[in-house]
């Protein structure tokens, strides 16, 4: 709701959404509470438009558009307090934000070394033998 520049979210070093193109909206948590959950609108909710963000590259855009489409939504109701809970859906979006545009490192394809071979076979065999052990004792003698 401010639009002061406390209230930017930084979601990692290159990136900081204003916090006017977050959109909020509280309503009341749901579960027992009593009087004071029953009145008061607790759960915040907060939404991020990714298609119409100035703020995104065109890359950081494209990627977030696969992974969410046109935006992104977060609650929160976790705690009793409005405040409380509308830094943990900031937490929570910032964390989602951040994750969806981390770039997984390609995987090296890797050969087992002869040693670890060696080992996994010895472990078979010895399962193996454990095993033919525990086996009644042919009566074809």
């Amino acid at each position: 709701m401010a639009a002061d520049g406390d209230d930017d979210l930084r979601v990692r070093r290159g990136l900081v959404i204003p916090a006017s193109e977050l959109l909020w909206r509280f309503t009341r948590s749901g579960g027992p509470g009593g009087q004071h959950a029953n009145t008061s609108d607790t759960r915040a909710e907060v939404r991020f438009d990714i298609a119409t963000s100035p703020t995104l590259g065109p890359r950081q855009r494209q990627r977030l558009l696969e992974r969410f489409g046109n935006e992104v939504r977060v609650a929160a109701s976790d705690e009793r307090s409005q405040l409380r809970n509308r830094e943990l859906a900031r937490r929570r979006l910032a964390a989602k934000l951040d994750d969806a545009l981390r770039e997984a490192a390609p995987r090296r394809p890797t050969k087992p070394s002869k040693a670890s071979k060696t080992r996994r076979l010895d472990a078979k065999r010895r399962q193996g033998d454990r095993k033919q052990q525990r086996r009644r004792p042919s009566s074809d003698d």
